[in-house]
């Protein structure tokens, strides 16, 4: 399987992990994802991520999944998310899934890091751990993790780390970052892929700003691909008008708390997985919350027929 580098782009979809009604995981749904997210267009993937439930897996599902999924992808890159308490956890399921396949791995920082110095020291250990052979994706995702990586800090890690060749940005607000990173390249410091996230709510935005393409799990991947593809070849306005056929729903998935258990209703209503069971703790929408979903897609669809 190709490796991720630091010319990576398009979309890669963050991949939910499909339970059955009561918890297990369902080896079928990953199959029928997997196809689901290919056949949307979506570049490659990345699996085990915050939106994945990975802390509700233990490490041998955890190379469960992994394994179905490279399997199923045919060579398609796919980007595993390790991130774990410990480096010697986070060591032993980057060996495993490198062996299986992963085109790279994900690691955000622990919460407890505090100064800059803890940060690029953090960074310094992750690769002295995984070995300067395994590319690594950086997540910056502060609303979660409570770390606050400034552009000059990232911009130190990149230097000081060549394996660390891509940024997942989720900064909120953020583009501001994209933009401070792209203009330091410019001036001499090495190019560094930058694949953003939030659901795709700043993508059109983003893509301006100069990143590379998207690296989110909205319950429709071909509304990430048309605007990335669009804003590659200049159609600004254009990937506008796509984006902002399904904003409403991009709005809606946004809430803290019930983000997943959307994405999941909605991905089980269009085929891609089962159930949209989550693993406890997670609850599913109530019918309050499933009626207004199903308005949203139906409004969703009206708009969409325009495109057509």
């Amino acid at each position: 399987m190709t490796l991720i580098n630091s010319s990576t782009k398009g979309v890669f979809v963050i991949a939910v992990t499909p339970f059955t009604d009561n918890g297990a995981l369902d080896h079928g749904s990953i199959d029928r994802m997997v196809d689901f997210y290919y056949d949307k267009g979506a570049d490659g993937l990345t699996i085990l991520g915050m939106m994945g439930e990975a802390p509700k897996l233990t490490q041998a599902e955890s190379i469960d999944v992994t394994r179905r999924t490279i399997a199923r992808s045919a060579g398609k890159p796919v980007i595993v998310g390790v991130s774990a308490p410990g480096l010697a956890a986070i060591g032993e399921l980057t060996k495993a899934v490198m062996d299986l396949g992963a085109a790279g791995v994900m690691v955000a920082p622990p919460s407890n890091l505090r100064t800059d110095d803890q940060i690029i020291a953090y960074y310094r250990n992750v690769v002295e751990t995984l070995g300067t052979d395994v590319p690594v994706v950086l997540q910056d995702f502060p609303l979660v993790t409570n770390v606050q990586i400034s552009t000059r800090v990232l911009g130190h890690i990149f230097e000081a780390h060549d394996s660390i060749v891509m940024l997942k940005h989720e900064d909120w607000p953020g583009l501001q970052k994209i933009t401070e990173l792209r203009e330091a390249e410019a001036k001499g410091r090495r190019r560094t892929s930058i694949l953003c996230g939030n659901a795709g709510v700043f993508l059109p935005e983003e893509m301006r700003r100069g990143a590379d393409g998207a690296m989110t799990g909205f319950a429709y991947p071909e509304m990430m691909v048309d605007v990335v593809r669009l804003s590659n070849e200049g159609q600004f306005e254009t990937a506008l008008d796509h984006f902002d056929a399904y904003l409403p729903l991009v709005r809606y998935e946004q809430q803290p708390g019930i983000g997943l258990a959307v994405r999941k209703y909605v991905l089980a209503k269009r085929g891609a997985i089962a159930s949209a069971a989550q693993r406890k703790p997670g609850a599913g929408l109530n019918a309050a919350a499933i009626a207004e979903v199903e308005t949203l897609i139906r409004r969703q669809e009206a708009r969409l027929a325009t495109f057509r």
